[in-house]
This record gives structure tokens, sequence and C-alpha cells, in this order.
């Protein structure tokens, strides 16, 4: 009997391909669907890969029309919150358009059930801490609000047609599959862990710190570092509480730990064996000093909890996968970067060089 099908849109993407091999080990055939315009063919090793974009509703019925999928892992958005700050009409295009073809074409073909990769952007700067799912959601940038307009979408189809959904809100992704098989490969480069990875492995100049001045411990951002296996084993897990006839929800995905920029540098520092290179400068305006995670609810209704929330142990495997995996870095090394991070960043970024920088998954 053949595995049931998975569609996986931005399976070719970072948290999308660790959980195409999750769903591949739980006995699902992982379907990608991605356009390759930030996610990596390299990636996709547990099902078949199709290239196409969502606005393309008729690539989109295509391939429910080819391999029938039970259920949707809805990946496919841009993410670099900066850029969807200049430019907003691409990510409501992208991000709520998209998202309305693929809804139209599963009840067209009687697929009811959808796993929707979320983000704490949509709380925006949090009131309590940690953030539980009752807080107010109030974003401060299109890319948070196009994913709650999603969650929004989500609701109102459900009262509408028979989908049932669950929606989740992650932290900050981080590390790499532990057996080096896949891992973190952006471009540009934006998420504070590898880029201390790539500064401590002499790929890059420095780190730039933005806020030293924060309320906290130490004076840098606090954030909850998720491993991706574990945001993946969520993913799959969600999936099979739909499948088993659960309902709608939305959840946080961390660990309900906090980290701060000196610690997580330390951190990476103890890893590697080696200095940090890093420069202080400002905060940036709207970069929360805190955000962690109350996960409790996932793990009241999924049964789910991270296994990997030690943070010596999730940046181990990102440097695995960065030791592994020279860079291509040129690009990047050449031009200003943008902001990108599932929740607003923890104030750390490479810094610009003096002379001469959208992703889906």
């Amino acid at each position: 009997m053949s595995a049931p099908a998975v569609l996986v849109t931005g399976g070719a993407g970072y948290i999308g391909s660790h959980t195409c091999k999750a769903l591949a080990h739980a006995g699902f055939l992982p379907v990608t669907l991605d356009n390759l315009v930030h996610g990596h063919e390299w990636a996709v090793k547990w099902g078949p890969l199709i290239k196409a974009d969502l606005a393309d509703i008729n690539a989109v019925d295509a391939v429910f029309a080819a391999y029938h999928p039970e259920a949707v892992l809805h990946f496919a958005a841009f993410a670099y919150v900066g850029e969807s700050v200049v430019a907003p009409e691409k990510y409501y295009r992208n991000n709520i358009g998209g998202t309305l073809n693929l809804l139209d074409v599963m009840l067209g073909h009687g697929c009811r059930h959808i796993v929707f990769s979320s983000t704490c952007a949509t709380y925006g700067i949090p009131t309590t801490v940690p953030i539980s799912e009752d807080q107010i959601q109030r974003p401060i940038n299109p890319y948070g609000w196009s994913k709650l307009m999603v969650e929004q979408i989500l609701s109102d189809y459900e009262r509408a047609h028979p989908i049932r959904y669950c929606a989740l809100r992650y932290f900050n992704a981080a590390g790499a599959d532990p057996e080096g098989v896949i891992g973190e490969d952006h471009s540009p480069e934006t998420h504070l862990i590898p880029l201390l990875i790539e500064a401590a492995l002499g790929r890059r100049p420095a780190v730039e710190i933005f806020g030293t001045d924060y309320p906290t411990p130490d004076g840098t951002a606090v954030r909850d570092y998720i491993h991706v296996g574990d945001l993946a084993q969520a993913h799959e897990r969600a999936l099979a509480h739909l499948l088993n006839g659960g309902e709608s929800a939305c959840l946080n995905i961390g660990t309900g730990r906090g980290h701060s920029i000196r610690e997580v540098i330390r951190a990476v520092q103890s890893v590697t064996g080696r200095q940090v290179p890093i420069t202080d400068s400002p905060r940036r305006p709207g970069d929360p000093p805190t955000l962690v995670a109350d996960p409790r609810r996932a793990t009241e209704i999924l049964g789910w909890f991270p296994r990997a929330a030690d943070l010596q142990t999730i940046i181990a495997t990102a440097v695995k996968w960065h030791q592994a995996h020279h860079r291509r870095a040129p690009r990047e090394l050449n031009s200003r970067p943008l902001t990108s991070s599932p929740c607003p960043p923890a104030g750390a970024r490479k810094p610009v060089e003096p002379s001469p920088h959208v992703p889906v998954g």
C-alpha cells in the first residue's frame, strides 16, 4: 500500500524541508510545491518536487489532481520583516493571495485539513511574557499582518466550509538536522545563530548587535530559540491531530525559555572553541526586549514538547551543518541585508561593508 500523500508548500525551504523528513519517517509521502525563489532543490529528499508558484492556480490544481493529498502543510511565504515594510504589496499579494488560491483548490478536491506556518510576529510588542495564545495580536509590520490575516481567513473558511486547521505560531527557529542531511542556508542570512557561527568560522568579519541597553539581565534582547527538528515534529503532530478528528487550533511552538544575545554568543564560542567578533550598535525601532513562548497549550492539545531545548545542543547541530557546508556568501558580504525573522529580530545582523545585499518556506 502506498504512503498517503501530504502537500508541503515551501517544502524546499529551511523549516519545510525538515518537516518533510519528519513526515516521511511518520509514513507519509511529502509532495513539495516550491517555486525555488529561495528554497533549494537539494533539500527535497523524501518525496517529489513540483516547481510551481501558488499564484498559478492551474499548477496547484494539477498537483492535487496528480497526488490527491490528504492534507496540506503550508509554509510558502515571503518572510523578510524589513522588506515587508518597504514592499507591503509584495507580502500581501504573495502571502495572502497564494493562500486563497491554495484553499480554493483544496475545497475543489475535497482536501479538508491544513497546518499553517504562522509566527509570533502576529503578537507584535507583547504586553506580558511568556506569551500565551490568548494575548492580543497586534503586529507591527506587514509580514506579521499577512500571517495574522491568513489566520483570520482560515477561521472564516472553517465557518463557511468543511475545513479544519492548525496555525502554529512559532518563535525563533534554529539548528539543523542532527544527521547533517539538511540545514539552514538563506541568502541573505539574517538569523542570529548562523551569523554568529559564520563569524566564528571566519566566513564573515563580524556580527553587529543592535541594542545593549534593554531591560534584560545583560542589556541585550532575549528570544526563545526552538530547534527546527522540534518544529518539524510539531507540524507532524498537528497533522495527526487534524487527521484524527481534532478541532482547529492556534498554538505557540517554543521552548518557554529565553536566551539573550550575549548568552547565544557565549554558547557559539563554547561549541566552536573560537571567539565571535562583534560590534555594538544602538537599538532598532520595533525590537521588543523579550519574546518567550508559553507552549503549554501545544503540549496539552498535541502531546508535543521540545526535545532539544538546550541552547548548546541546538547550536551544536547548526555548527555541524555549517562546518560541512561552506556557504556561498560573496553576494551577501557585499551589500546590506534585509531584516528577517519569524519573530521581531533579536537585534543582530552582519555589518554593512563600506564598498559595494523574499523567501518561500
